[in-house]
């Protein structure tokens, strides 16, 4: 648990009255059915440890990825999996781009590893563009991190950028971990992961969970693939043995089955996304042009407390490098929702 130390992330509905919570991407749609019947049913066996090597939910993922069952490591969400990776890898510097999610510059600063930041600009929209490329050709890092789509931006990684960043990364020996945690959600559901590249580039790290997709952020339940079982090894070293819980592991074998509510959920996002942002255009804002099931946005005046006020929380980004005072994101939601919340955004900016 956080001590005596502010949450720098979205989702804090603890100690205060919030009604909608725009502040954390997860599915509009809430959690499947059968994931929570898998929860209830997982009940009368509280009594026993989790499997600790997840034996279940991992050959439920091979199937589900088309990968073999050994390139992939579960975690205790996400998170975990980012600050075991930085663990495992020991890298003395790494590249980010700014703005991204947070977590992985504070994963490898506590491992002492210096963080170098690329920019990306608001005048490109936040793409990742061939400048990127430029300071990758040049940069000392022995790790490149990445979000496609990126968090909080919505931005993916055009498909000719991304296969030549994995090009360079693998000619200079660079290790390179990409988040999809957000793909499923996203414009290019299908065709975005790099899975395909695990076996010929070994370097190359995907991290995926459960919490957005299938809205399961209170289980906390994450999964990387790889083709280097030597560094899956070290981080299932770097945590504790049965970090992954008995009800998170049977909620995550019952999720994969839920191809039809994904469907729905995805169908729902594309086409709200578009409403809910002209929405807030509308509104005199900017809003970043995303990819994925949020969007940031910019505003000459505060709006995260005045909309709690009204019992609506949002993701204030004035804590992410290259953003600040002004910037917030928020999840796309069903549309009567979404009308809340930009009818108390109009009664709030007129």
């Amino acid at each position: 648990m956080l001590y005596q130390t502010l949450n720098a992330h979205g989702g804090d509905l603890y100690g205060r009255t919030v009604e909608l919570d725009f502040s954390v991407n997860t599915n509009p749609l809430g959690t499947p059915p059968a994931v929570i019947k898998a929860v209830r049913e997982s009940a009368p066996d509280l009594c026993q440890y989790p499997d600790p090597c997840c034996r279940e939910l991992a050959g439920a993922l091979a199937a589900y990825e088309g990968v073999p069952e050994d390139y992939i490591l579960c975690g205790c969400g996400a998170a975990e999996l980012i600050y075991s990776y930085c663990r495992a890898i020991g890298a003395r510097t790494a590249l980010v781009t700014a703005p991204t999610f947070s977590e992985y510059a504070a994963a490898l600063q506590a491992e002492g590893c210096q963080v170098l930041s690329h920019p990306l600009r608001e005048e490109d929209g936040f793409e990742v563009t061939e400048a990127f490329l430029r300071t990758l050709r040049d940069t000392p890092a022995g790790a490149v991190f990445l979000c496609s789509p990126n968090n909080p931006t919505g931005r993916l990684i055009q498909e000719e950028i991304l296969a030549e960043i994995c090009r360079i990364c693998q000619d200079r020996d660079i290790r390179l971990f990409v988040d999809e945690c957000f793909l499923e959600l996203s414009d290019r559901s299908r065709t975005a992961s790099l899975k395909g590249r695990l076996e010929a580039f070994p370097g190359l790290f995907l991290l995926k969970a459960f919490t957005k997709t299938y809205g399961m952020a209170g289980l906390r339940l994450g999964y990387c693939l790889s083709a280097d079982r030597e560094l899956l090894a070290k981080m299932g070293r770097a945590v504790q043995p049965w970090n992954v819980s008995l009800p998170a592991q049977r909620a995550g074998a019952a999720a994969l089955g839920e191809q039809d509510f994904l469907q729905r959920s995805w169908e729902l996002i594309q086409e709200e996304r578009p409403r809910l942002a002209a929405g807030l255009e509308a509104l005199r804002l900017w809003v970043c042009p995303s990819q994925a099931n949020y969007l940031l946005l910019k505003s000459e005046q505060e709006l995260a407390a005045p909309l709690l006020e009204r019992g609506i929380l949002i993701r204030d980004c004035s804590n992410y490098e290259g953003l600040g005072c002004g910037w917030y994101r928020v999840a796309v939601k069903t549309r009567d929702e979404n009308r809340r919340l930009t009818a108390a955004l109009a009664k709030i900016i007129q």
